[in-house]
């Protein structure tokens, strides 16, 4: 090698070394000033926040089902068709209801004429107690007669006595009459609302019948989307109470997280809370708590945990804390989507 070329090596060999030196020097201070940092970050913002993934989209949701049974005749909806309250669903078959409405007009009817002869019996009750009295009084006078010419000496005392028994049977008969009126008047008698038990009784068929006939059209309870609607199809057996489709909410959207037990001390209704939902990444949502559920996911399952038993293990309890938007997201909300709460404990 030239005394040049080995010079020239000399002078880089210089350079590089305090190079090296300078950048170990700057690696010894910056990873224990990035592990200082890290750690004073992580002190000053421990305790401020507390999240859970353990959390879901909710809104609400109308089961909808038949009040009466029959066989569904007409569906007026489709799949994830958006329909109004009061908008009409199904149809159930009326023609049975329809028949059964008749025959409680009919039955109205006959209560009606029943009560109508009732009350002529009444009035001819009535009637006969008011001719009883005036054989009474007029039985009465006979005798009186009787006796003032029996005491004169111008009747004979077999006309007294027929007097006085005429008396008796007159008496007897208005009692009778009486009793009878009394019969007739409780038969005919009236409840609280002023009518007779009877045509009440008959009307309340027909109300029902009338109720039962307007429940075969089937309408949205409320405003929302409807779900699973294609299980229904004319031709099918609507039986009573059970569930047919579903019509969800498509506005009022809240925000159910479950955070364990151990949490509850920090959580305040108003706090600040931020959403991150996974069907829509990349944006975050802002709310606020709105309410702390009284019990347990546990407490309210359809067969709650028994502690009262020698191998019970202490499980850590979820308990459901709603959170409401304050923001409407710029997309279709989904019920039941899946999200990721953080709530700011310290504000």
């Amino acid at each position: 090698m030239s005394s040049i070329a080995r010079g020239e090596a000399i002078e880089a060999s210089t350079v590089v070394a305090p190079r090296r030196r300078l950048a170990r020097l700057l690696v010894m201070v910056s990873v224990p000033l990035i592990v200082i940092a890290a750690g004073l970050y992580a002190w000053l913002t421990s305790g401020r926040t507390i999240s859970t993934d353990n959390a879901q989209v909710n809104t609400q949701m109308a089961s909808i089902s038949s009040e009466v049974t029959g066989r569904v005749t007409d569906v007026f909806v489709t799949e994830s068709q958006h329909v109004k309250k009061g908008d009409l669903l199904l149809r159930i078959d009326p023609a049975p209801y329809r028949i059964a409405l008749m025959q409680a007009d009919a039955a109205v009817g006959n209560a009606r004429l029943s009560i109508a002869q009732l009350q002529s019996t009444f009035q001819a009750k009535q009637a006969d107690t008011a001719k009883s009295a005036s054989d009474v009084g007029l039985a009465r006078d006979t005798l009186h007669r009787q006796e003032e010419l029996l005491r004169l000496g111008f009747t004979t005392r077999a006309s007294y006595d027929a007097a006085k028994a005429a008396l008796a049977a007159a008496t007897a008969e208005q009692s009778s009459a009486a009793s009878s009126a009394d019969s007739a008047r409780a038969v005919l008698g009236t409840s609280r609302n002023g009518g007779h038990p009877q045509v009440e009784a008959a009307l309340a068929m027909r109300e029902k019948a009338a109720l039962d006939l307007a429940r075969t059209e089937i309408r949205a309870p409320i405003d929302g989307v409807v779900s699973q609607s294609d299980k229904v199809a004319p031709g099918m057996m609507a039986m009573q109470m059970l569930p047919l489709l579903n019509v969800v909410r498509d506005k009022g959207y809240w925000i159910d997280a479950n955070f364990k037990e151990t949490q509850l001390d920090k959580i305040r209704l108003g706090q600040r809370v931020d959403i991150e939902i996974d069907a829509i990444p990349g944006r975050t949502f802002r709310g606020h708590v709105i309410g702390i559920n009284a019990g347990t996911g546990g407490q309210f399952s359809l067969l709650p945990a028994q502690n009262a038993t020698g191998n019970w293990v202490k499980v850590t309890q979820r308990v459901p804390i709603r959170i409401q938007l304050d923001e409407k997201p710029d997309r279709p909300v989904v019920a039941g989507w899946s999200a990721h709460v953080t709530i700011h404990v310290a504000n």
